[in-house]
């Protein structure tokens, strides 16, 4: 084959290649990822007793729709440690053997929506409110900042089931990643798959203080998920499921929400 026949016959070949490359592209950007827009934004309570799977499905909520994932005792902890105005009114009151008031919480959630960057496209809010003064509390505050919530989803299990759970649960306090001896062991008993770190038990993960906690929350959370339904805004989803199918039906939620 002479020079230029050979020459002509690789640009063809680019030619055709760089067709396939662009038709490959076209193809592939509807399925991108790319940052989530505002009709993507996300504000959502999650409800559900502990070991439910709120631990399971919120980080993920956060990742997908990267919102932040607010958690009101570790907020709590956080304000107290870093010693912010909150944080030593909340400190003030439980050293007094008192519970932190409506007033501080709301505020804490607030100054997350306001100076925390991972919440600008919403939140999924986990283990707050728990009362109607605190759902009211909460309404007013986002109504100042000319914001609703989008969702309320209630996981629901059985509390005998809850107990087998959580009796198992492992946790690794750095990040709240959870593990389950049965269920969901880590690669290496008692070790983060992340980070290697050691993972622990609570302490008060027995049967004996787990149906206190579960008489409590059942007592708490009925008039509040009344508040919520009757608002439109209440999803029940069984949490007895696998957590992938729990899943699939919390995007289905958000997915009715978005539209």
């Amino acid at each position: 084959m002479a020079p230029t026949d050979e020459l002509e016959y690789l640009k063809s070949l680019v030619a055709q290649l760089n067709e396939k490359i662009h038709a490959l592209e076209a193809r592939a950007k509807p399925i991108a990822q790319g940052p989530k827009s505002p009709a993507q934004q996300l504000r959502t309570i999650l409800i559900g007793p502990p070991g439910s799977g709120k631990g399971t499905q919120a980080p993920r909520i956060r990742d997908e729709f990267c919102v932040c994932h607010l958690a009101t005792g570790d907020m709590l902890r956080e304000q107290i440690a870093q010693k912010t105005e909150l944080g030593r009114q909340a400190k003030k009151v439980m050293d007094a053997g008192g519970l932190v008031s409506d007033d501080i919480m709301v505020g804490m959630i607030k100054d997350q929506l306001e100076n925390n960057t991972t919440c600008k496209n919403g939140f999924v809010l986990d283990g707050f409110p728990r009362t109607i003064p605190q759902a009211e509390k909460l309404d007013a505050m986002l109504d100042s900042r000319k914001e609703k919530l989008d969702s309320v989803i209630q996981l629901q299990i059985d509390d005998q089931l809850l107990i087998s759970r959580i009796t198992g649960r492992l946790i690794h306090l750095a990040s709240g990643r959870t593990y389950h001896k049965e269920f969901n062991p880590p690669k290496k008993p008692f070790t983060d798959d992340v980070t290697g770190e050691p993972l622990i038990q609570r302490s008060d993960d027995n049967v004996e203080t787990l149906t206190k906690r579960l008489t409590t929350f059942h007592k708490q959370t009925g008039p509040v998920v009344d508040y919520y339904r009757q608002k439109g805004l209440w999803t029940p989803i069984d949490a007895a499921q696998s957590p992938n199918v729990v899943w699939e039906n919390l995007a289905k939620v958000f997915k009715k929400t978005d539209s």
